[in-house]
């Protein structure tokens, strides 16, 4: 892979990572400001350890294991590490089941936003949807129906693995609404000083865990090179941290930037479904394709805020 490619994968990955964390900073942000300045330098520096080298250390290794179990644990970090022609080769191989995986995952998270999410509606069609979301469940079914029909002509490890992507999406969206209702009990007068510090931290170390599954599922529409993804997703979560630590309002003036991450996540979700079917996605296409959505509803908020 030649420098200029990495260079691009790892700003892709970084600015992905961001964008799909901001609804983590803004919950971190607003925990934290009930918490005492102590618990809150340790869930800055030592949170920083956990959701940077643990949380999006610990996810890709899983997943290379779970995709090719033969390796065993050790063989898969091994593998996730390593250059060796024959391991590369190896992922190669069991790729489609991964990207099919992921790519169902990161379909049903953009319709989940489109159809039933409240939102600031960035363009023509998104409050048309959000009026139908009764039809989400029907959507996603038909979605999973073809992609594994004509998965399993494939492969039926391929079709399962759509299955797998389906079901990943509905826990992790079970315990991000379970956070919601979590911080809203947390952030209600005279709950918060009944709830030690040390509860606090873990709680957001768990929502940062949660969150931090799009992040990493969505890394590999980008590459398949575990190193590249810890480091991109590393200095995103380090960037989400200094977020955190900054003016969060400042943030949640860019009304149209989590239009951007969900429209991102599509075009990526579908990227991963066509290399998974054999398709040649170009690897510059992926950071190239994240750059220009965020960029238009970026500069779409600002026009919006200086108005």
């Amino acid at each position: 892979m030649d420098p200029l490619s990495i260079i691009l994968i790892i700003a892709g990955l970084v600015l992905f990572e961001t964008i799909t964390s901001i609804d983590n900073a803004i919950i971190n942000a607003e925990v934290l400001s009930t918490m005492s300045q102590k618990a809150r330098r340790w869930f800055l520096v030592w949170g920083m350890f956990i959701a940077v080298f643990l949380i999006r250390g610990v996810l890709p290794w899983l997943i290379v294991w779970v995709v090719n179990p033969g390796l065993g644990p050790i063989g898969a970090l091994t593998a996730a590490l390593s250059s060796d022609p024959k391991v590369v080769e190896s992922i190669e191989h069991s790729k489609h089941i991964l990207l099919s995986a992921g790519g169902i995952f990161m379909v049903f998270l953009f319709f989940h936003w489109l159809f039933l999410e409240p939102k600031n509606f960035g363009i023509k069609g998104e409050r048309f949807f959000y009026s139908h979301g009764v039809w989400f469940y029907t959507v996603i079914s038909l979605i999973l129906s073809v992609v594994v029909w004509y998965a399993i002509k494939i492969d039926p490890l391929m079709g399962f693995g759509a299955v797998i992507g389906s079901t990943l999406f509905f826990i992790t969206h079970g315990f991000k609404e379970n956070a919601k209702v979590s911080e809203e009990k947390l952030l209600k007068s005279g709950v918060q000083s009944s709830i030690s510090d040390v509860s606090k931290i873990f709680y957001l170390e768990v929502i940062d865990a949660t969150f931090s599954i799009d992040g990493v599922i969505g890394a590999f529409a980008y590459t398949l090179s575990v190193p590249l993804i810890l480091i991109g997703n590393g200095i995103g979560a380090i960037v989400v941290r200094q977020m955190t630590i900054g003016n969060i309002d400042r943030i949640k003036k860019y009304l149209y930037l989590k239009n951007g991450a969900m429209y991102s996540v599509l075009c990526l979700g579908t990227i991963m479904l066509l290399d998974s079917f054999g398709f040649h996605i170009p690897t510059w296409f992926s950071p190239f394709i994240t750059v220009i959505i965020v960029g238009y509803f970026f500069i779409k908020s600002r026009r919006k805020t200086s108005n």
